[in-house]
């Protein structure tokens, strides 16, 4: 029997007018007679690392029981449904996190410089700042080769602060968690329309009056490129059919509703002078627009490396959608307050529940022989434990995703006192084939990930 199967290219783009849409991975992609060795037919690694601030509960988050046996506690409670999909980790610290003699009590800036660098951030208010180069960016120098882009940085509050948050550190510390270079943080972006056109867009200009005209021709990314789609659709095989159909409709729906969250920003405040891409009317539309891009943006493999923050430290964004008008930060600084240690618990609860959005789109979405879920890596934490006295040791910590079968999750992992953070990030690095030698201020591997 004889074979004539032309494997698509895994970096196959449609083209229209201001647009190139890049393809999820399909049957298509993957040669005839494929092996296991092949790369073109074993689906990448991701790696994704989520920030939250000011601190978790602790008692509520961390099981008492260790191993695999251990209690879905009430703020992992949203995450039961993925019990056997993440690691909870305990006991894990960020010294460099902690004040040096004659510096000023600037726990949060600290928090987030050091959250994935593990290096002490240089105590400055001007432009002079200087940390460590950071997980994510080892990780997407080297996988960053076979994508359009290296990484993607997103968080969920306003990138506008300037000048000094705290004592003795500019507030760019705290408004990322990434570090391209000792001295280059790699800024967050806010806006969905901007992150969708990153991916999706070729225009060379977020111009507001130019993205604005985009918005009022009503023309869909998905109508430029339509007519490729339709060649393309036409030489798949069914299976192929049913992936790129619901792919297309995923982006569109996306971009349905980042235009009506702009729509909806141009009749509420029509008197300002807003920026085009205008954010969604509650916290929670704006948290699963961002991660829905993400999403997208593994699917596609356009990157393999996101950042994530959930709000920057010392977030004073209230949660009214959840019944919480309190700061965040305010409702960190408990002094044991029965009442707000329960609106703090909600808060995190909630957070938890957003994270299980994502899981949940991660699970669905088909890739290679699995899921998105199957092949991702992700860490989700934050880098101060205790918000009311500001501790960076037994850090609350998540190891979530299978990386292809490369780690063991479904347990409750407890290290011993004093174990670096830093030494999680080596292992995942090994895991993802960017095996270094140390970061910040590791010690070694965490070995039993994969036990």
């Amino acid at each position: 029997m004889t074979i004539f199967k032309k494997a698509i290219p895994r970096s196959t783009v449609l083209k229209g007018a201001g647009a190139a849409l890049a393809l999820p991975l399909l049957d298509a992609m993957v040669p005839a007679f494929a092996g296991p060795t092949d790369t073109a037919a074993k689906p990448a690694i991701r790696m994704g690392f989520m920030y939250v601030p000011n601190g978790i509960i602790l008692n509520k988050w961390t099981p008492d029981t260790e191993g695999a046996n251990f209690e879905m506690t009430p703020i992992l409670e949203p995450l039961t449904p993925f019990r056997d999909r993440f690691l909870v980790l305990s006991g894990l610290d960020q010294k460099n996190a902690n004040m040096l003699p004659g510096e000023g009590g600037a726990f949060h800036s600290r928090a987030t410089a050091t959250f994935l660098t593990g290096v002490h951030p240089k105590p400055t208010e001007g432009v002079d700042m200087r940390g460590g180069i950071s997980v994510d960016q080892i990780a997407a120098k080297e996988l960053g080769k076979q994508t359009q882009l290296a990484s993607l940085e997103m968080c969920l509050d306003p990138v506008e602060a300037a000048g000094v948050c705290e004592p003795q550190y500019t507030c760019a510390y705290m408004n990322t968690i990434s570090w391209r270079t000792p001295t280059t943080p790699m800024p967050m972006e806010d806006h969905p329309r901007v992150v969708f056109e990153r991916l999706f867009g070729d225009s060379e200009t977020t111009d507001r009056a130019t993205r604005l005209a985009r918005i009022q021709k009503n023309r869909s990314l998905l109508d430029s490129v339509s007519h490729g789609v339709s060649r393309l659709v036409a030489g798949l095989a069914p299976s192929d059919r049913v992936k790129l159909t619901e792919y297309l409709d995923a982006i569109r729906d996306v971009e349905r509703r980042i235009q009506i969250a702009e729509e909806q920003a141009s009749r509420e405040l029509p008197s300002l002078e807003r920026p085009a891409g205008g954010f969604p009317a509650s916290y929670e539309e704006y948290a699963k627009l961002m991660l829905d891009l993400q999403v997208l943006a593994y699917q596609t493999d356009m990157t393999r490396v996101i950042t994530f923050m959930f709000a920057h430290e010392r977030s004073g964004r209230s949660y009214r959608d959840i019944g919480v008008a309190d700061a965040h930060h305010s409702l960190s600084h408990h002094r044991n307050d029965p009442i707000s240690i329960a609106k703090l618990v909600k808060v995190n609860s909630y957070h938890v529940q957003l994270l299980a959005y994502y899981l949940n789109r991660l699970r669905s979405t088909p890739d290679g022989d699995g899921t998105l879920l199957d092949h991702t890596m992700i860490v989700y934490g934050s880098g101060i434990c205790d918000g009311n006295l500001h501790t960076h040791e037994n850090l609350p910590l998540l190891m979530i995703g299978g990386a292809a079968g490369k780690i063991k999750p479904g347990r409750h992992l407890r290290f011993p006192v004093g174990t670096p953070l830093t030494n999680l990030y080596l292992s995942m690095l090994d895991v993802a084939g960017v095996p270094v030698q140390n970061l910040g201020d590791s010690t070694g591997k965490l070995e039993p990930l994969s036990i």
